[in-house]
């Protein structure tokens, strides 16, 4: 283990600054973390994140499941620590003037007629993105600010007894994902809690209690059912990053922030499948990856990723491993 952390120190700086957080536990004012949290914002690729970002909202979205959108690269540098004082106050600013009457925050989005939308560019919002707009605020320290609560409050009430279904603005008419509307969307209540995690008034909520119920329950339920075309069969559980779509390490990252499953079975049954991929170094490669991320270092399958092996270090870690 102690190898293995030396490798992660000498990686990036935004490798560096995440390793010294959450796996040795340094303050966030101690002088080494403080100077890796320096370097890494000024770090080429975190800089081209945020000149990105500086066009938010971007294109319009047209599906969620691309891993280049401005959505997922906010969501991105939230979970590096980046603060809105770093670059993205303005971005922060335009996303807080876009609230639906809902409640929700909204971007643009163009949902074809084939598919219940009208077919033209608008704003609005889905449960496959409104959390994660949602999720960034809070990480952004937002989460007293009166207009977060109010879209909190509003994403939270449309659980049901399954867990969040498909859900969207009013204003989006017909739409509906490809499921059944009967059936939880597990997307929705992977990208719900990994909102609340980080969320302390509602960490340990009711809500947050049957989301997780409802993923741990499908991973139960993995070879016989894929509600919303979600399935938790090989693709699953390639180890990838960012964390930005469903599979293993997005699912075990999340549900490892609420200690109350800590002991859980599934969840531990989960982490072994993970674990078991180490190399004879304690090292993890990317299995899959998103050309979108290419220029990362988990951008690629060839040789060990310090990030990825961040992540899963990360996770045994709050298991007690």
């Amino acid at each position: 283990m102690e190898n293995v952390l030396d490798w992660l120190l000498a990686g990036p700086a935004w490798i560096e600054y995440r390793t010294r957080l959450d796996l040795l536990d340094e303050p966030e004012n101690s002088p080494s973390a403080l100077a890796a949290r320096q370097a890494m914002i000024a770090t080429e690729q975190v800089q081209n994140l945020l000149d990105e970002l500086a066009d938010w909202p971007g294109p319009v979205l047209s599906t969620h499941k691309n891993a280049g959108l401005l959505l997922h690269k906010l969501t991105f540098l939230a979970d590096l620590g980046i603060q809105p004082y770093d670059g993205l106050s303005d971005v922060v600013d335009r996303i807080l003037e876009h609230q639906s009457p809902e409640g929700p925050f909204q971007i643009p989005v163009n949902i074809p007629k084939a598919f219940g939308g009208s077919g033209e560019d608008r704003y609005a919002w889905m449960l496959c993105d409104a959390p994660l707009v949602l999720y960034a605020l809070g990480t952004f320290g937002l989460d007293d600010d009166p207009r977060v609560r109010s879209a909190a409050m509003y994403l939270i009430d449309l659980i049901r007894e399954n867990g969040w279904p498909c859900a969207a603005t009013a204003d989006l008419g017909k739409f509906k994902g490809p499921g059944r509307k009967i059936d939880p969307c597990p997307y929705a209540n992977l990208v719900m809690l990994k909102a609340l995690a980080r969320m302390p008034e509602w960490r340990d909520s009711s809500a947050a209690h049957t989301g997780a119920e409802t993923l741990l329950a499908l991973w139960n339920r993995r070879t016989e059912t894929r509600p919303y075309l979600f399935g938790m069969g090989r693709d699953f559980g390639k180890l990838k990053a960012p964390l930005v779509w469903y599979d293993i390490l997005h699912v075990l990252d999340v549900l490892t922030q609420f200690p109350w499953l800590k002991a859980d079975s599934r969840l531990q049954e989960m982490a072994d499948r993970v674990e078991a991929q180490a190399d004879e170094q304690g090292r993890f490669t990317a299995q899959s990856v998103w050309k979108a991320w290419g220029d990362w270092e988990f951008g690629q399958k060839r040789s060990p990723s310090r990030w990825i092996t961040l992540l899963v270090l990360r996770i045994l870690k709050r298991l007690g491993r």
